[in-house]
């Protein structure tokens, strides 16, 4: 198995955020918990509080895919939906 990091950048309305950290911090515990997960740190930026980040790390990709297809990933994307401008996901390597 080869360890994967994840960047997710999520951008909310600016009329959404604290819609959009709410089910976001809903997410973390159960993620930590499952099978795999190296850790998965959710930021917010200091000067836009609309730009949140999740640095992931996962011990294979087999099981971020896995963590894709959780319920609560479901569930978050039904609670903002319409709430987030743009979201963009980097799957990457530890190369040193």
């Amino acid at each position: 198995m080869t360890q994967l990091t994840i960047v997710a950048n999520i951008i909310a309305k600016t009329d959404q955020i604290e819609r959009v950290k709410t089910e976001l911090l809903k997410l973390i515990d159960t993620t930590r918990a499952e099978d795999g997960c190296i850790n998965y740190d959710l930021h917010q930026d200091n000067n836009n509080p609309a730009h949140f980040l999740f640095y992931e790390n996962w011990a294979s990709r087999e099981q971020w895919r896995a963590h894709m297809d959780n319920q609560h990933l479901k569930d978050y994307l039904v609670a903002t939906e319409g709430a987030v401008d743009s979201f963009s996901v980097n799957e990457m390597s530890p190369i040193g």
